[in-house]
């Protein structure tokens, strides 16, 4: 499932290859994503310019003259640039057909995904306006997630993958993060001193920013291919690897479910 950095890789491959460019067509091939795709952005989008793109957790935000659309890639989406005149595949569901004749090309075996328009504020849009701060930001701090956590007797990792606390910390990331912090995901939030999740934030921000730059690695891929950009796959220590020896003490990896995700950890190193 894409996430985060994986949602971040995506924007920064698409943007130089629309920003300021004019959108001659939209094409809807398939409607039916998570959401309804509103037929009227056919008729809206010709002619408008689309002025810049952005992101808010999984959402890419897609900036136009006229209003903005809301893109989530759900569990199989991706976006690519391609020809206008490139043959469509199986599950191209819709093109947005800029000006120098390439296309804004979204696709979604199993349509999950979603592609949304607002002319209204974009982070009040109901999918945003409950979501919490990113990650990297500043107000992503240790006063914030310690006060968010008190009272709290849900585990760890279901706190920290809670998008209305922080947004963008996925299954992969909150077990690296918690591994890298020694914290136990099954310890309940509220139980956990100031001072830890000092680390935790700190560990947060290391992984995602990390993955981050893993992804930038492949924005060369971006025209012409599938758009999907590289995973985090060759940083991971605890995610995918249980039953191996931990990195640090060697002591066999454990995995349990929480919440119905497979989580990785160490019983030694992370209490």
């Amino acid at each position: 499932m894409p996430e985060l950095p994986e949602v971040e890789t995506s924007r920064r491959g698409i943007d130089p290859h629309v920003c300021n460019r004019t959108i001659n067509q939209v094409i809807i091939r398939e409607p039916r994503l998570r959401w309804p795709v509103d037929p009227q952005i056919s008729r809206i989008l010709p002619s408008s310019k689309i002025t810049s793109t952005d992101r808010r957790g999984k959402y890419l935000l897609i900036y136009t003259t006229q209003g903005c659309l809301i893109v989530h890639l759900g569990m199989s989406g991706s976006v690519r640039i391609v020809s206008a005149s490139e043959p469509v595949r199986k599950h191209d569901h819709i093109d947005i057909v800029m000006d120098n004749h390439t296309a804004l090309r979204y696709h979604d075996p199993r349509r999950f995904g979603a592609m949304l328009w607002t002319t209204e504020p974009v982070l009040e849009h109901d999918r945003l306006r409950h979501l919490g701060p990113e990650p990297l930001d500043d107000n992503f701090n240790i006063p914030y997630l310690y006060r968010c956590s008190r009272g709290k007797k849900v585990p760890v990792k279901t706190f920290i993958m809670d998008s209305r606390i922080v947004v963008g910390v996925g299954n992969i990331y909150a077990n690296e993060a918690l591994y890298m912090a020694g914290i136990s995901p099954k310890r309940e939030a509220g139980k956990i001193s100031r001072q830890r999740y000092e680390r935790l934030i700190a560990a947060i921000k290391d992984v995602i920013a990390n993955a981050i730059n893993v992804g930038g690695t492949t924005l060369r891929d971006f025209v012409g291919s599938d758009g999907k950009p590289g995973y985090f796959k060759q940083s991971l220590q605890v995610y995918g690897r249980a039953g191996q020896p931990c990195q640090k003490c060697q002591t066999p990896l454990t995995e349990i479910r929480i919440a119905q995700r497979s989580t990785v950890y160490c019983r030694h190193c992370q209490r």
